[in-house]
Formats: C-alpha cells, sequence, structure tokens
C-alpha cells in the first residue's frame, strides 16, 4: 500500500519574515524613548540641585565653624597678649577686640590691638596663617596710623597669630619685622627668635 503524500510542515528553526514597521510605529517608539530621556534627564537634573544645595549647606557650615573658630583663637591670644609682649620689652597695658572703620572710603578692621602711652602693636589673627594673609597684612599695616590717627604719633608694631600655618610662613612674618604669636592648647606664646628686633611702622 503506497503512502499518501503529506505537505510538509515548516521547519521549527525556519524563520518567519517580520513584519516591516510602520511609520506609526516607529513614531510611538521615538516618542517612548524620548519621554524616557526627558525623564532620566530631570531626575540628573534634580541630584544635580540637590549636590548643589548640599555642598551650600556644607559651606555655610564650614564658614560658620571657621567663623567660630577664629574667634576662639583670639580670645585665646587676647587673654595673654599683655604678658607675652611684656616678656619682649613692650609694655602695653590694655586691649581693643576688633577695631573696625572706614577712612576715606576704605573699609578696614584690625583684629586686637594692644596699648600703652607710647606703643600699639596691631594683632592679626589666623587659625592657619598663610604667605597671602602676611602680605596682605603688611599692607594694611601701612594705612594703620591713616585709618587710626589717633595713634599717629604711637610706635607701631605689627604681629600675627595662628594655631597652625603652611610651612615657612612663620618665618616669612619674623624676616617681615612681625611679632609671631602661636596659640596652643590653652595658651599663646611668641616664637620669634631671641635676636628678633621688631619693625616699627
Amino acid at each position: 500500500m503506497s503512502s499518501s503524500s503529506k505537505p510538509k510542515a515548516s521547519s521549527p528553526d525556519q524563520n518567519t519574515p517580520e513584519e516591516p514597521l510602520s511609520f506609526e510605529k516607529v513614531w510611538l517608539m521615538f516618542q517612548e524613548t524620548d519621554k524616557k530621556f526627558q525623564d532620566t534627564d530631570r531626575k540628573f537634573k534634580e541630584t544635580d540641585q540637590k549636590f548643589k544645595e548640599t555642598d551650600k549647606k556644607l559651606n555655610k557650615l564650614e564658614r560658620l565653624f571657621v567663623s567660630q573658630w577664629g574667634t576662639l583663637v583670639e580670645s585665646l591670644v587676647e587673654g595673654d597678649i599683655i604678658s607675652i609682649l611684656n616678656q619682649r620689652g613692650i609694655e602695653v597695658t590694655d586691649t581693643i577686640k576688633r577695631r573696625s572703620g572706614r577712612r576715606d572710603g576704605v573699609d578696614y578692621e584690625f583684629d586686637i590691638i594692644a596699648i600703652n602711652g607710647t606703643e600699639i602693636v596691631i594683632v592679626e589673627v589666623k587659625t592657619t596663617l598663610r604667605p597671602e594673609d602676611i602680605r596682605d597684612f603688611l599692607n594694611k599695616l601701612k594705612y594703620a596710623k591713616t585709618w587710626m590717627p589717633e595713634y599717629s604719633d604711637k610706635r607701631v608694631y605689627g604681629a600675627v597669630a595662628f594655631i597652625s600655618e603652611d610651612a615657612g610662613t612663620a618665618a616669612m612674618a619674623e624676616k617681615n619685622g612681625l611679632f609671631v604669636i602661636r596659640a596652643t592648647g590653652d595658651s599663646a606664646s611668641i616664637v620669634n627668635t631671641d635676636t628678633f628686633i621688631p619693625k616699627v611702622w
């Protein structure tokens, strides 16, 4: 008995031709992709804004910390400034903190001024002393008698006080005739060499 012929079944491995994408389908896919990109961009912008807000808060906290720390150092130095200057032969008797004003259109401020009848010592206080601080302070000292004419007949000395320094900055200060005061723990001391002679402004 002969076998009847049957149509061959399609092979499971044989790929059927894909239906071509219509313009409408392509356009929908494009819109979906664009929406995803927009969502991703929005999330990036939100994240970036949060980073900026966090950075702003950190900067504010840092400024507050530096300000409070600076105030603490000023109080520490002021508490010892009379005795340590007296030990160096500068017989000051009184101190003034945060002397500020405006003269000839210029705003000025000095952290501490130690005074007696014939001499004043102007002290610049920094938590970390850097070379640019020395340069700025030396420039301010040039105008001290102009800004504060009541001291025009006094001998003016300069001093820098700090907790830490960029390498070599204290030596730079001494070379320019400034008293160098280091604050450590709960006290402050002058660390200039024994042969140091302060400059008079």
